[in-house]
């Protein structure tokens, strides 16, 4: 077994036991605290903006390959241990199916909580959401995040494991760190998170696209992104579209952000038993990029 598919085993195994560690102990809160740092006015913010996006996530990837390279130098098993636990807190599934599966239960039973619990998923104002439009809220981010948080620090890490587990490592930060950076700094009121934005755009090209392949095959249904794609430029990122139209066409559901976009105009908002069916295919999509990421490890 290789160095990196024991590590990537130990990633898959924290994230069932554990889900997210706690804030204050976590490497991305402590990297969200330096990013608020830079998130104010400047004089060049796109100047300012640039360097931000440039050197954070270097940083963060350069810390994440020294600490690995570091411990590996103690013990080969140290270091798979410090690489496991990188990749880890690198992507986030768990977490993610637990908050949507309460939030649609919430929209059945009790509309004022699911509008406040879901925030913590969509970046949309609640307060008026019907409970179909929170449902389709909770689908959509569930969609997108599959392929921010999981499938996109999986790719970094499965590619480079060939060369190194430190560079796999680092990988996985890095692109963390960058879609971190998005979703903080990446709004157009805010020019210094321009360039963060356009490089979350690059680097979540492919993840977006294999996600929406992912859960076509999850779903038994390989031809789905296809019917998808008509959909997929609706919303105004040029990524998160794939995989929200796809799983769109899935489900048979139209997905809607009140006032930005429209995916399968013609079909009604999730149903209760729609949605949970939605977080259950991104559950079986994220299950085979873990088995992917691991194949990609092993050779």
């Amino acid at each position: 077994m290789s160095s990196a598919l024991a590590a990537l085993a130990l990633a898959v195994g924290l994230e069932l036991a554990l889900g997210e560690p706690p804030a204050r102990a976590h490497p991305v809160a402590w990297f969200g605290r330096a990013v608020e740092r830079v998130d104010r006015e400047w004089g060049r913010p796109r100047v300012v903006g640039a360097c931000v996006a440039l050197l954070l996530p270097a940083l963060a990837a350069g810390v994440a390959a020294g600490t690995v390279a570091l411990a590996a130098l103690v013990h080969p098993f140290v270091g798979i241990l410090v690489a496991g636990t990188v990749l880890f807190v690198s992507t986030s599934l768990r977490m993610l199916l637990d908050v949507a599966r309460e939030v649609i239960a919430e929209s059945e039973r009790d509309l004022p909580r699911a509008r406040e619990s879901v925030r913590a998923l969509a970046g949309r104002s609640p307060e008026e959401l019907s409970a179909g439009e929170i449902r389709s809220a909770t689908v959509e981010s569930s969609a997108e995040n599959l392929a921010d948080g999981l499938v996109a620090p999986l790719g970094a890490f499965a590619s480079l494991a060939p060369l190194s587990l430190a560079l796999a490592a680092g990988g996985a930060a890095w692109v963390k760190a960058v879609n971190t950076l998005d979703s903080m700094l990446g709004y157009p009121e805010k020019p210094h998170g321009t360039a963060s934005a356009r490089l979350d755009d690059g680097v979540m090209y492919l993840s977006a696209r294999a996600s929406a392949v992912l859960l076509a095959l999850a779903a038994r249904k390989p031809m789905a992104p296809l019917r998808a794609r008509r959909w997929a430029r609706a919303p105004p990122s040029p990524n998160s579209g794939w995989p929200m139209a796809t799983l769109a066409v899935l489900l048979g559901v139209r997905l809607e952000k009140p006032d930005v976009y429209i995916l399968n105009r013609s079909r009604e908002l999730p149903t209760v038993a729609e949605a949970r069916r939605g977080v259950r295919i991104v559950a079986l999509a994220g299950a085979l990029a873990y088995l992917l990421s691991g194949v990609l490890a092993w050779f």
